[in-house]
């Protein structure tokens, strides 16, 4: 892994997380789903304009549509919205944890559900990664904690877990960036009926809130997903999602930095363990790359198929 790739990756992972601090910012003088679904009509314009000016086309095979269907709902309709919701009641460093999480959930529910084999470090990062969660929450409830909001965002990422887990054999094709717009807008569909519907239109504009918005919809919502297609091009899927053990240092960081919220001893430590419990999990699933089959290369095959 070059130079390059580990900016690509830990500017990904600073984009990602900093959207729990503006999603505080803007649920404190917005309604949360009605905005959410006005983000991702924004968002998924512009990434299919972007599609679009790359050549992609909305020519989708069953897998692309059904990855957009369930991602649509799953991620940004689900998880995002009971997350937005959430993070009216607690803090962003808290729902970042949370989320984080996600990666052992997948790992847990594929051992449990599709039998999938986890070698020792792999369960071993699971017993951590979950040790470090129930750490920081015991230390969050003991100290008053809003309960619901943090269910929700257990719930929403259960929900990105299975939505994960459903369509973990489906490529995206040539159309990655097509794909995720469409998922971004089928977001907007769903949350917009139920935010007009369930939340009224009270909004207090102000240059906060219109900074929050804009950053929500070009960076987090944009800009990491344009840096991760390059990453994933760069070092492949596998080892690109290694950068997740970062998400609960940079979100508790992040949220630490610009809204002043306060960490403990306990927290520290608890982010600590989770990180190395992702990190063990992600690891686990990289597959040792296989020795080559002669010291010598083919002819006219030059360096081909060497990794770098």
């Amino acid at each position: 892994m070059d130079f390059r790739a580990i900016g690509m990756g830990l500017g990904f992972i600073a984009l990602w997380a900093s959207a729990f601090t503006s999603t505080v910012i803007i649920v404190a003088e917005a309604p949360p789903l009605t905005t959410l679904s006005l983000r991702f009509l924004c968002s998924g314009l512009i990434a299919m304009a972007l599609a679009a000016s790359m050549g992609q086309k909305i020519r989708l095979d069953r897998g692309q549509w059904l990855s957009v269907m369930v991602f649509g709902i799953s991620q940004n309709a689900v998880y995002l919205g009971l997350n937005w919701v959430a993070m009216q009641w607690i803090e962003a460093g808290l729902a970042s944890i949370i989320a984080s999480s996600m990666p052992l959930i997948v790992a847990l529910l594929g051992w449990l559900v599709f039998r999938d084999r986890l070698p020792a470090l792999a369960i071993a990062g699971l017993v951590l990664g979950f040790a470090g969660v129930g750490l920081i929450m015991g230390t969050r409830v003991s100290g008053g904690v809003d309960e619901m909001g943090v269910v929700l965002c257990v719930i929403g990422a259960f929900a990105l877990a299975v939505a994960t887990l459903s369509v973990r054999n489906a490529s995206g094709g040539g159309n990655l960036l097509m794909v995720v717009g469409l998922q971004m807008l089928v977001g907007a569909a769903v949350l917009a009926p139920v935010g007009l519907a369930l939340e009224p239109l009270d909004v207090t504009v102000s240059p906060r809130l219109v900074m929050a918005f804009l950053y929500a919809v070009t960076m987090p919502g944009v800009a990491a997903t344009w840096v991760w297609f390059g990453l994933v091009a760069r070092i492949g899927p596998v080892r690109a999602s290694t950068f997740h053990f970062l998400t609960p240092v940079f979100g508790v960081a992040i949220a630490a930095v610009l809204l002043g919220e306060k960490l403990g001893t306990l927290d520290v430590i608890g982010v600590g363990v989770v990180t190395l419990g992702i990190l063990a999990v992600q690891i686990s699933r990289q597959k040792p790359v296989a020795p080559p089959a002669s010291t010598s290369p083919s002819p006219g095959r030059g360096d081909r198929g060497r990794i770098r």
